[in-house]
């Protein structure tokens, strides 16, 4: 039950990420107050799919890697939907991702 509630806490964030902006799973994970548990933002991206009104494709790795994008259907789908709202990437990493990163910390306030 608890790991449910924690889901739908990083769902209620990741659906405030801007389009063409992204952030990290551990930022997510900080956010609300469990600094350790990044990964299981990545378990909640992950059981997201089928869910349209949250952009899974906005959380990427710390480094600005699209470390979940084997989870999109298609190894290509998470940079398309990506690239369509703007954000550039190379070989898998954001270009710019200072630039496009987005904290809810400081967004959220």
């Amino acid at each position: 039950m608890e790991s449910k509630n924690f889901f739908n806490d990083v769902y209620d964030v990741v659906r405030q990420i801007p389009v063409g902006r992204v952030t990290s799973y551990g930022t997510i994970a900080r956010f609300l107050g469990s600094a350790l548990s990044a990964r299981m933002v990545g378990w909640a991206m992950n059981a997201c799919h089928g869910m349209p009104d949250v952009p899974a494709h906005r959380v990427v790795n710390r480094n600005g890697v699209l470390s979940g994008k084997h989870f999109f259907g298609s190894p290509t789908a998470m940079q398309e939907l990506l690239e369509k709202e703007g954000v550039t990437v190379k070989n898998d990493n954001i270009v710019d991702f200072k630039n496009v990163f987005w904290d809810p910390a400081t967004a959220l306030l």
